[in-house]
């Protein structure tokens, strides 16, 4: 039997005396489908053609009011179930980044729902991307991640599922630097965080953003009705870990009596996870004792919580949650004023499924570099997802994950084989016949764990690397029907190794019997 076990993180942050402007914004703004750059409210919005290989740039004809709406790429569909279609994009590593994609349908396929599909951040799924009810309201969708990049390129992937029933597309990605201290009580080596809900509580007036927020989190009003402003107040924010903007603190959601405030929130029905939850308090009054205790369905989340105009933040770094959530704020003994709430964020902890061993990947990246028409789906990275790994690649499991076989028979390939497969240390098979492929059979020795070579039926020329000989497990060698010239070697005459030289090929001599 396992146990799971769970840590709870807490921290008050007070409010500090000064705010600094708004820096830039740092990052990569990819107008998808586009084929022209532009720039919109001081975004540099680049076209995507550099950052994909595959998929197809469309115009919407739906009129929309946000230009970055006006075009999609979109991916086919037919084939390429559980396949992934990946944007590639140049990172630093070691920064965290906040991740937005955007989606807006527009009836690109002709039919009156967008289709239901998956999105993959490096080798973890993110989640199913639905965005039936938003396009029913005329609403664009747009999902919101933080991740650490682990090395100098990460992937946004695009990928069909089962419930997938036309072409899958995406209209932005948006990858911004945030700050260090943001979410910082995560483990961004081991997890990534998904948002469910971020709102700005009794607020009324437009969705809070850059410049406002310095890092362009979307911030959106909730329960302006039931609100009393708190009024224009000089609040910095510099010393709050998450840096949230200081207009979230100009409304609130609060009694007018002493007793307790329950808040529904978020306003969706939650699957059985784990989450972090961010809820931010300040007092506008200077004057009175607002001591309250925080719980969340009943489950005390913090105890005699004091708001005062300094403000503060609770925050759970995992906290189980499943279903509806109710979030009560209730009077402390003694309290001579009611509570209140100002905003409050909510993100799945998404468990990273980790990533393929750095040497195969740059060893695949080198492969595919070699080969006039590799698949189009070899982006990101090839062996996660497990249901998404790249095609002709399977992977060991375990922690440390590498590519264990590589067939890509009768992929009508061409190109020549690249050296650097030699790195693939962990393969045991490689089948690559029924190609077009050219140049010498490189050196392979390296691979010692190989155990079956097939590359028959294709335009190899030059002599079978004697070396080969030398690989104790290997049981299959087949090179038929290529351009081999030279002798072979007497090595591979050995027993336990079936080797299939002829017909074809241009050997001084056929290997003895």
């Amino acid at each position: 039997m396992s146990v799971l076990f769970i840590v709870f993180f807490f921290s008050f942050l007070p409010l500090s005396l000064s705010q600094p402007p708004p820096p830039p914004l740092r990052g990569c703004f990819i107008d998808c489908g586009a084929t022209d750059g532009s720039t919109i409210d001081g975004k540099v919005w680049f076209p995507d053609a550099a950052f994909v290989s595959g998929g197809t740039p469309k115009n919407l004809t739906t009129p929309v009011l946000d230009p970055i709406l006006s075009t999609v790429r979109s991916f086919p569909l037919q084939n390429n179930l559980r396949k992934k279609f990946c944007y590639v994009v140049p990172v630093y590593r070691g920064a965290k980044y906040l991740i937005r994609t955007t989606y807006f349908y527009g009836g690109i396929n002709e039919q009156d729902s967008p289709p239901v599909f998956d999105q993959i951040i490096d080798g973890t799924l993110w989640g199913v991307v639905n965005t039936t009810e938003d396009y029913a309201n005329g609403m664009s969708t747009y999902f919101e991640g933080v991740f650490v990049a682990q090395g100098k390129f990460m992937s946004l992937c695009i990928a069909a599922n089962t419930y997938t029933d036309s072409d899958p597309f995406i209209t932005a990605l948006e990858f911004l630097i945030v700050g260090d201290s943001l979410y910082n009580s995560t483990d961004f080596g081991k997890y990534g965080l998904g948002l469910v809900a971020r709102h700005a509580f009794g607020f009324s007036g437009s969705i809070i953003r850059y410049p406002d927020d310095h890092f362009d989190r979307v911030w959106v009003p909730f329960g302006g009705n039931y609100s009393t402003p708190a009024g224009n107040r000089n609040i910095s924010v510099s010393s709050f870990w998450n840096l949230p903007p200081s207009k979230i603190f100009e409304t609130d959601l609060n009694t007018t009596k002493v007793q307790p405030k329950e808040l529904n929130w978020p306003p969706l029905s939650l699957p059985n996870s784990t989450y972090y939850i961010a809820l931010y308090f300040a007092d506008h009054r200077n004057w009175s004792s607002r001591v309250f205790d925080v719980s969340i369905n009943n489950v005390s989340y913090y105890r005699k919580l004091n708001v005062t105009p300094a403000g503060a933040c609770v925050f759970a770094t995992q906290w189980p949650l499943a279903g509806a959530i109710k979030i009560t704020l209730t009077p402390a003994v003694g309290s001579n004023i009611g509570p209140l709430i100002n905003a409050g964020e909510v993100f799945e902890v998404l468990t990273l499924e980790g990533k393929t061993t750095t040497r195969d990947v740059i060893a695949l990246e080198k492969v595919k570099d070699s080969l006039k028409n590799p698949p189009l789906v070899w982006n990101g990275d090839p062996c996660l997802p497990r249901q998404y790994s790249w095609t002709g690649i399977s992977c060991s499991k375990g922690p440390q994950i590498r590519v264990i076989t590589l067939n890509l028979t009768n992929m009508g390939l061409s190109g020549t084989l690249s050296p650097s497969i030699a790195n693939m240390t962990a393969l045991t098979g490689i089948f690559l016949g029924n190609n077009n492929l050219t140049g010498p059979i490189p050196e392979l020795s390296s691979l010692k764990m190989l155990e079956m070579l097939h590359l028959e039926n294709n335009q190899f020329s030059g002599e079978i690397p004697s070396s080969l000989g030398t690989i104790d497990g290997l049981r299959e060698l087949f090179v038929q029907n290529n351009n081999l010239t030279g002798l072979v070697p007497s090595i591979l005459t050995k027993p336990g190794l079936n080797l299939k030289t002829s017909p074809g090929n241009n050997f001084a001599s056929l290997p003895p019997s």
